[in-house]
């Protein structure tokens, strides 16, 4: 049974830091893109940040601010954000795309909130 597990989140003040987890937990598959979407209340799910490949995808509004890495050894992908902002407030959702006996399908994690507020 495949699937993501994340960690992180929190209330953080502007300005502050927060650090996201998701870890890809089960068997036999392959990792095909991985990262984190967000959804503000009110608004639509949108890209933060994703691994496709050799190459990172970022949103324009979080690039200089947020940074993906990954540990292949762990299948885990974490998001770095600094400087947050107010407009930053949203669960924030791991996306993955993995091959199962080479058949991609498309996981999404439980979410988790982050809210940026004084």
């Amino acid at each position: 049974h495949v699937q993501l597990v994340e960690s992180g989140g929190g209330l953080v003040q502007p300005g502050g830091s927060l650090r996201l987890s998701c870890a890809a937990s089960g068997n036999d598959f392959s990792i095909g893109a991985m990262g984190w979407y967000r959804q503000a209340p009110g608004k639509w799910r949108e890209l933060v940040a994703t691994f496709i490949s050799d190459s990172t995808n970022y949103a324009d509004s979080v690039k200089g601010r947020f940074t993906l890495s990954r540990d292949n050894a762990k299948n885990t992908v974490y998001l770095q954000m600094n400087s947050l902002k107010l407009d930053d407030t949203a669960d924030y959702y791991c996306n993955a795309i993995l091959y199962i006996m080479t058949t991609p399908r498309t996981f999404w994690g439980q979410g988790t909130q982050v809210t940026v507020s004084s």
